[in-house]
């Protein structure tokens, strides 16, 4: 019984030591295979090194606001009689707008008028009459207050009369018509809104930091997601003389120019400050860095020689770096890196130092330092 346990005992383990031996035999070959082999080349995107001129610049969003803008409305009461406007219209200054019923008025001012007509005849005739000394000095001076009174009571009719033609108070853009034939109007109604857009006013914030880089004066250029291909230049027209002390920011006004009247008051709009002089920074797309906890990496393509077919041997080799100023789809690496060389921009993930690499630039990725986004900021 003991002989046949002892047979069966070394049959089984042969039997597992050979499928043992043969799978640690075929891991052997497979190894030596792949090590023959080599590791694959893969396709990646390239780019050369290059030095660019950046512009320093200071950005931030703002408020757009009329040069001058105000709700047109009535100083006195009445009817409206007749309307000499069209909505949406550019006016000239003392255009008349809105006329109120004002026939007693008139009717008013001409009876003041004969009052004072009648006051200066008198006046004159008895300054005749006191040269011959047919009446006093008080008669004379009674009826010079007398016309005095009467006149300040035409020039106030007239003044009544005039407020019932309403004017516009200065050239602009008109907006809806809020009166209608025969309404009655209460003094203050607003009739309609007049704007002037050009130039028209930018309002924003900048930190108190950034006081020392900005003048009065300098040019700055604003941009609109309601016109995302067009740039709207002006200058810097006031710097606030106060510092909020809540944000420590400061308030400031830019002037731009609106010959078309696009921009109009009310609109957000992004704009950007050139200060300072260009700077020459070594430039590489964004897509070349790659980040981890142990700092940024590019994939440097280096030449090994030529293979057999006379064609260069290409290999990636990993180079930590260090990044500076980002602008658009690019970034300026200060350290790492020189000018000339190739670094990978696209397909990083598959490589590892040493690794073969076959270039294909036919798709690459965006590498503008200035894109313009279709919201139209910067």
């Amino acid at each position: 019984m003991i002989k046949r346990m002892l047979i069966m005992l070394v049959m089984v383990g042969l039997v597992l030591g050979g499928v043992f031996g043969f799978v640690a035999f075929k891991g052997k070959m497979m190894k030596q295979a792949l090590s023959g082999q080599g590791m694959p080349p893969q396709t990646v995107a390239t780019a050369e090194v290059g030095y660019q001129d950046w512009q320093p610049r200071l950005k931030a969003v703002g408020t757009l606001k009329a040069l001058r803008g105000t709700e047109i409305s009535a100083e006195v009461a009445g009817i409206v009689a007749d309307i000499h406007f069209k909505q949406g219209e550019e006016v000239g200054a003392g255009a008349p707008l809105v006329q109120l019923r004002a026939d007693d008025d008139s009717a008013r001012l001409q009876s003041l008028k004969a009052v004072a007509d009648l006051a200066r005849i008198t006046l004159n005739r008895d300054r005749q009459q006191l040269a011959a000394r047919a009446v006093s000095q008080q008669t004379v001076d009674g009826d010079g207050a007398a016309l005095a009174r009467a006149e300040a009571d035409v020039a106030q009719q007239q003044a009544l009369l005039n407020k019932k033609l309403i004017r516009a108070p200065f050239a602009g853009r008109l907006g809806l018509r809020r009166v209608d034939l025969g309404q009655y109007l209460e003094a203050g109604s607003v009739i309609a809104t007049l704007q002037a857009l050009d130039p028209i006013y930018l309002d924003f914030l900048l930190p108190q930091q950034e006081l020392g880089a900005i003048r009065i004066g300098q040019p700055v250029h604003a941009a609109s997601d309601a016109y995302p291909d067009e740039r709207f230049a002006g200058e810097i027209s006031v710097i606030n003389p106060k510092v909020e002390e809540g944000s420590r920011n400061v308030a400031i006004r830019a002037t731009l120019k609106n010959p078309g009247r696009k921009l109009l008051p009310g609109m957000f709009a992004s704009l950007q400050i050139d200060v300072g002089q260009a700077r020459r920074q070594l430039t590489v797309p964004r897509t070349a860095i790659s980040f981890n906890p142990y700092g940024a990496i590019v994939y440097v393509v280096e030449r090994q020689g030529d293979d057999s077919q006379g064609k260069p041997k290409l290999t990636a080799r990993q180079s930590f770096v260090d990044v500076g100023e980002s602008r658009g789809d690019q970034i300026a690496v200060t350290r790492g890196l020189n000018e000339g060389e190739t670094v990978v921009t696209a397909g990083q993930i598959k490589l590892r130092n040493g690794t073969p690499l076959v270039v294909d630039n036919s798709i690459q990725p965006t590498a503008d330092p200035d894109p313009k986004p279709e919201d139209g900021s910067f």
